[in-house]
């Protein structure tokens, strides 16, 4: 099968066929351009989607992905712009490995085509060429062949008439003779350019016509070899990029079984946990008798005079009232019934209200005193490690400029090493600045944990909290504050608007009472108790709970009136008596 031998006289549709075959291959050429533009544009949305939902920096949204269900959405994201990066190397790729090859290759074969057509044309040129000098040669040799027999005809009858003279006799023989010399001179001529345009045509169509044509089809046949070869690079470039593809998938997979709903349950307690007890009961009052009506209506003042706690709506039983609930000692002052008191409360706002109204009144205290005892005591830490981190990011630097001082002093061509004098004081006193604070952090912390006594009135200064609780309200919402040993009690603005000198009610602290026992604990393992605020039990011991978990797994104890300290949770298993003042009730 040759285009030369079947083909021989389809020369001008050979043409337009391989310029169609061209045109398909340009065409494919501007399809993968489209597809890379696509890619690069489905990379670049997948990137900005991606970036769109990633968390904000030191925004409320980072605080948010500590849940599992938001970190597989992160690591989703993250995925997804791996994935995006994929399709850019899908982009490159088919550029890289079809486009430019291909349109090199189109140039080439353009060139090669335009090559082959011209030596065709020139072929026919050619054997046009003696076509026509064929057929000249033919007229010629068929006007001299006329021409001589009309001399023929002409000398014969001059001849045969005797009239004629002898003279023109001749002249007309001489006459009929060239003409019929210059017929076989024609004849000779037109004889040799036939043989020559017979030589010249067949070696046209069974020698350079077959040549060329099948040059041309071998060209075509190497376009549809390569335009083949594109096509399966084309999905090559897919395929290899397919398993980095599935392992982007496979990780999104991973991420979403990674999910733990009981973890995340646990942060939103940690999260919102404020520490505090819930309410105890309400004590009956008896209106039927008019002495009991009256002591129930003095009677939260008349606690407050003894300095002995009834049971708070809002705060754990405690045998003394935080200092800054101070009865006011104004005898024109009328009393409120309890049951209008009790009214207020039910009406009254959460008193995280209260926390968010004093926030946004003034600035948050340094010791997070404005917060629950929970989150205080998670606040405080995370500041005691974030002043441990810039600590050790500053000795890291005091040291590198030790080294470089070293340095200095052994090749004093480097440097002077006095000119680190100055950085280096610079960053020790930067450390010790840090160092202080994070002392004050840490007490703050261990004074909330349990490990230190409460605070006096200085340290309450500096924390600021102290001005900011004596100043009046701006309000009438119930003033939420913290008792010593972390519970909380509300009185309304107008008792607490109150100022009292710190020697009124330090006092009242200075012979603190243990805490009760609320019921029993058995270890179930040794703990030996070398921290600060700990206590070492051993296994099968049984000992006193006298403060139960409060969600950081810790438990305190007590084993005698001077001997108590905290130990895991796990390590002791707890049987409260319900009965016993501030154990939880379970109905």
């Amino acid at each position: 099968m040759s285009w030369g031998t079947e083909l021989w006289d389809q020369f001008d549709n050979l043409e337009k066929h391989t310029q169609w075959g061209i045109d398909i291959l340009e065409k494919y050429i501007k399809f993968v351009k489209e597809r890379t533009e696509i890619e690069l544009s489905y990379a670049k949305q997948l990137r900005n989607l991606s970036k769109k939902y990633q968390p904000k920096k030191n925004s409320k949204e980072e605080e948010e992905y500590r849940y599992t269900a938001c970190q597989a959405f992160l690591s989703t994201l993250n995925e997804m712009n791996d994935y995006a990066g994929q399709h850019e190397v899908i982009s490159e790729n088919l550029s890289s490995q079809i486009t430019a090859g291909l349109a090199r290759y189109v140039q080439e074969l353009k060139q090669e085509r335009k090559s082959h057509f011209h030596d065709g044309r020139k072929a026919q040129q050619h054997i046009e060429t003696c076509w026509k000098q064929l057929e000249s040669s033919k007229r010629r040799f068929e006007r001299d062949c006329k021409e001589a027999e009309r001399a023929q005809q002409h000398f014969e009858k001059m001849d045969a008439d005797i009239n004629v003279t002898k003279a023109d006799v001749e002249k007309a023989r001489q006459q009929a003779q060239l003409r019929h010399q210059m017929a076989e001179d024609s004849k000779a001529d037109y004889s040799s350019i036939l043989q020559k345009f017979n030589h010249e045509q067949h070696e046209y169509y069974y020698t350079h016509i077959p040549t060329i044509f099948q040059q041309i089809q071998e060209m075509e046949e190497r376009r549809i070899v390569r335009l083949g070869e594109s096509m399966k690079t084309y999905a090559e470039v897919d395929r290899q990029v397919t398993p980095i593809i599935g392992k982007c998938l496979d990780g999104i997979v991973k991420a979403a079984e990674a999910i733990d709903q009981k973890n995340d349950s646990q942060l939103v307690i940690e999260a919102y946990k404020s520490g505090f007890e819930p309410p105890g009961d309400i004590e009956f009052e008896d209106y039927t008798q008019p002495m009991k009506r009256t002591v129930s209506e003095n009677s939260l003042s008349n606690s407050r005079g003894e300095g002995k706690a009834e049971p708070k709506f809002g705060g754990k039983a405690k045998g003394k009232l935080w200092p800054f609930i101070k009865k006011n000692k104004s005898p024109k002052q009328q009393k409120e019934p309890l049951s209008h008191r009790f009214n207020e409360f039910m009406t009254s706002k959460p008193k995280i209200h209260c926390f968010r109204s004093l926030k946004r009144g003034g600035s948050t205290p340094e010791d997070f005193s404005n917060l629950p005892p929970e989150q205080r005591r998670k606040k405080l830490q995370q500041k005691v490690d974030e002043i441990n981190r810039d600590i050790q990011k500053e000795v890291d630097q005091r040291d590198a400029i030790t080294k470089m001082k070293d340095v200095y002093l052994k090749n004093p061509q480097m440097g002077d090493p006095a000119s680190l004098d100055h950085k280096l004081t610079e960053v020790s006193q930067n450390i010790e600045k840090l160092r202080l604070e994070a002392q004050k952090f840490e007490a703050w912390l261990a004074e909330v944990e349990g490990r230190l006594p409460a605070r006096g009135e200085q340290a309450r200064r500096q924390s600021g909290l102290y001005d900011a609780q004596s100043t009046p309200p701006v309000n009438n919402c119930a003033q939420a504050r913290e008792s010593p040993d972390g519970s909380y009690t509300e009185e309304q603005s107008q008792e607490s608007a109150v100022k009292v000198p710190a020697m009124d009610f330090d006092d009242e602290f200075d012979d603190e009472e243990p805490l009760p026992a609320i019921g029993t604990c058995r270890a179930l393992y040794t703990f030996d108790g070398q921290n600060e605020g700990t206590i070492s039990v051993v296994e099968g011991e049984t000992l006193y709970v006298i403060e139960e978990d409060k969600g950081d797994g810790w438990t305190r104890i007590r084993r005698s009136e001077d001997e108590e300290g905290y130990v895991p949770t796990s390590y002791v298993e707890v049987y409260l008596d319900k009965n016993a003042k501030g154990a939880k009730t379970y109905i």
